[in-house]
């Protein structure tokens, strides 16, 4: 089955910088769209972005110019640069897989989403 695994949450000061990671296993043969989630108390979890197979990037936060999202497809891994943060950007922040298909644009995988368990990112003012 498919799994995510999380890394490189923590604290920091307002205009710090922090990178998350997220690698993931299971049914690595299809592709998939990659990305992170966030959710800060008392709010729905929001997209913050994702990024598909061919490195198509989708924005859903107003991150984009702060952050940047990267995969590395060779290594199943899909990044999130996190800079210049600000105390609104504390939440929690979870990786995501979904979309699965092979490269016909057919049924790979499983059919519903993946999430990790989510990594803590804390800026101060």
């Amino acid at each position: 089955h498919v799994q995510l695994v999380e890394s490189g949450g923590g604290s920091v000061q307002a205009g710090g910088s922090l990178r998350l990671s997220c690698s993931t296993s299971g049914y690595t043969h299809c592709r998939s769209e990659m990305g992170w989630y966030r959710q800060a108390p008392g709010k729905e979890r929001q997209l913050v972005a994702k990024v598909d197979h061919d490195h198509a990037r989708f924005w859903g936060a107003s991150v984009e110019g702060r952050f940047t999202i990267s995969r590395d497809n060779a290594a199943n891994t899909v990044y999130l640069q996190l800079d210049r943060l600000t105390p609104d950007d504390t939440a929690t922040y979870y990786c995501w897989r979904g979309h699965f298909r092979d490269k016909y644009g057919g049924t790979c995988g499983p059919r519903g989403d993946v999430w990790g368990q989510g990594t803590q990112v804390t800026v101060s003012s």
